[in-house]
Parts: structure tokens; C-alpha cells; sequence
């Protein structure tokens, strides 16, 4: 695994708890405690690694900001980052989620979709609280940043669900439209623009810190999904740190929630005809009545067909992409913790 530099580490283990302490200041204990503000707390107190709030604080550094007034918005982000974690676990039907099982495993859907609205609602809440430190101008530059990033990821999800229901397997090109939509946006392109408009950036800062972003965010993604046939059954037990690798979900699951993903495309392109009913038939099977075996056949051949290399290939130049778009920004210690987060997330072992 990628190592994260001592720089790196120094700088999360500094800001994280400060971005933590915002985030929990906005979901506090009262009624309906049982039903509704303790389980809004859950998904954020398992930890995780707060890639996504991390972003905005050195985003907004790394273009000559005050990292303390992105603080807040931070904190909006990694709020967004739990509401869309929840909701996606139950469209998927998940299993796990940082080490432990899913919100609607133990809460029920009705009452975890409430509480997956209700995070979606403490976003804004959070980022119009950022009037009084910002403005009034750049807090609706930013609410309006967290719109247009939401209905692109939205989208990118109606893609994600609606192959599955209508059982249809995606050309690439299809795939790289959903992945930029559903995961650049709010794991890279939001978060790095909201850092540059607190910082004041220019349209141009804007666009390359986003487009930085957004492409190191597909190549995480494609490395996440390469990660899911690759983990060992023990990490679905083990939540992610803010610096560890700990995957924190079931080996194979995008196998059993009938994913489509580059290894699956890959993998369709160079099966036998027999083969790929037998993958199909796996993939287009409700959860419940896919069997731990049949996600290991299909892992197998995989393995047989190396239908990993190509996504790797993939993820290695997304990320040789994202550091072009990095290099475009004034040279500065913040700029190489950017770099440095590149490289632990795209470089994770697997």
C-alpha cells in the first residue's frame, strides 16, 4: 500500500477532529432521539477516511485561502457524504458499512430513508450558516456548487440503479458517464471547487483544481471497485481510518447487488458465450438468492481472464491525468499534500 508521508498524516490528524467537532455541532441529541438524531450520527461516528472534507481545507490552502473558514463547509461535505451513503446503501440493499452492518440492516428502511432526508436537509442548514463568515455572496456561490454537484450525482445513481432493473450492460462509454457523475463530482470536483471559491480563486483556479478533482475522484473509484473483489472477508468487520487502507464492506458485494462495473465490461468482453450467461444470470439474480460460491465463480474468472489489468490500467491513468490538472496550480507545500493524496488513493494495494 502507498504509505501516506508524515506531512500528510500530520495534517489530517490536525484538521480531521476540527472538521468533526463542526460536523457534530450541527446533529444534536434530542426528539425524536430514538427514530431519528441518534441514527443521523451513526454513519459519521464510524469514522472513515474524510477524503472528501480534506479536499475542501487543502483546496482552499493550496489557492492562497484561510483553511479555517472552510472549516464549515467541510463539515457540508462530509454530511453529504453520509446521506449518500445511506440512501445508497439501501438502494443497493449493502450489507456492511464501515465495519458494521448497514443503517436499514438494524433501523428498517422507512425510518432509515427519514433519516438519510434529513442529512440531505442538514447540508444547506450547514452551508447557510456560513453567512455570517463569509458572506452572503459566497455562500450562495457554494449552496449552489452543492445543487448542481447533487443532481449530478443523482443522475450518475439513476444510471448506477437503472442498469440493473432493466438488465442492461453498459459500453464503457456509458460507464465513464455514470462514474463522472455519480462519484467526480462529490468525491473530487465539489469539494476542490468549494475550497477555491472560499479562497477567492480565479475561473480558471476554479476549473483546474475541479477538473483535479474530479479525475483523481474516477480513479479512486475504479481502485475502490478493483478493492471489492480483492478484500479479504475480515475487512467487512474493519471501518476505515482517516490514513488507513481497512475497506470496511463484504468482499464481492458489487457482484451480489448485480453491479456493473469496468471489470464486469471487461471481463463480458472476453468470456466464453457459456460463461457470460452464467455471469448474467448471477448478476440479474436478487441478492438474497446469490450465494457466497457464485460470487467467488465469478471472482474467478476474473482471475482468469485478468479482467483486473484493464481497470488498473485505467485507474493508473486517471491518476496521471489528475496530476497534470494539479500542475497547473501555483507550486506549494499544500499543493504536494494534494499530490500525496492522490497517491494514497489511487495507489492502494489490492
Amino acid at each position: 500500500m502507498s504509505a501516506v508521508s508524515p506531512q500528510l498524516r500530520g495534517f489530517l490528524e490536525k484538521t480531521i477532529p476540527l472538521i468533526e467537532a463542526e460536523l457534530f455541532s450541527f446533529l444534536p441529541i434530542q426528539e425524536p432521539e430514538e427514530f431519528m438524531y441518534r441514527p443521523m450520527r451513526d454513519y459519521p461516528e464510524r469514522g472513515g477516511k474524510r477524503s472528501r472534507p480534506a479536499l475542501v481545507l487543502l483546496a482552499c490552502e493550496a489557492l492562497g485561502g484561510d483553511l479555517n473558514q472552510a472549516l464549515r463547509t467541510a463539515a457540508a461535505f462530509e454530511m453529504f457524504q453520509s446521506f449518500a451513503l445511506l440512501h445508497d446503501d439501501i438502494e443497493d440493499d449493502s450489507e456492511m458499512r464501515r465495519g458494521k452492518p448497514c443503517c436499514h440492516r438494524t433501523l428498517g428502511v422507512p425510518l432509515s430513508v427519514n433519516v438519510g432526508d434529513a442529512l440531505y436537509a442538514k447540508v444547506f442548514e450547514v452551508l447557510a450558516a456560513n453567512r455570517d463568515l463569509l458572506g452572503a455572496d459566497v455562500t450562495l456561490d457554494l449552496i449552489d456548487e452543492m445543487i448542481r454537484g447533487s443532481r449530478e450525482t443523482f443522475e450518475g445513481q439513476a444510471y448506477d440503479v437503472g442498469w440493473i432493473r432493466g438488465r442492461h450492460i453498459p459500453s464503457e462509454e456509458e460507464f465513464m458517464t455514470m462514474l463522472r457523475k455519480k462519484t467526480g463530482w462529490y468525491t473530487g470536483r465539489g469539494p476542490c471547487t468549494a475550497g477555491a471559491i472560499i479562497a477567492g480563486a480565479s475561473e480558471q483556479e476554479r476549473r483546474a483544481i475541479g477538473d483535479f478533482g474530479e479525475t483523481m475522484a474516477i480513479a479512486f473509484q475504479i481502485r475502490d471497485d478493483l478493492l471489492n473483489l480483492t478484500a479479504a472477508e475480515g475487512d467487512a468487520a474493519l471501518a476505515p481510518g482517516i490514513t488507513s487502507g481497512a475497506y470496511g464492506k463484504e468482499r464481492g458485494g458489487d457482484i451480489a447487488e448485480g453491479k456493473r462495473t469496468l471489470i464486469i465490461i471487461d471481463l463480458l468482453r472476453k468470456c466464453t458465450a457459456g460463461e457470460k450467461d452464467e455471469i448474467l444470470q448471477i448478476l440479474h439474480a436478487d441478492r438474497e438468492d446469490t450465494t457466497q460460491e457464485q460470487i467467488e465463480r465469478v471472482i474467478g474468472l476474473v482471475d482468469h481472464y485478468d479482467a483486473m489489468a484493464y481497470a488498473e490500467s485505467l485507474s493508473h491513468e486517471w491518476g496521471r491525468q489528475s496530476r497534470q490538472h494539479l500542475e497547473q496550480l501555483p507550486a506549494t507545500p499544500t499543493r504536494d499534500r494534494l499530490q500525496e493524496m492522490l497517491e494514497f488513493f489511487v495507489q492502494r494495494a489490492f
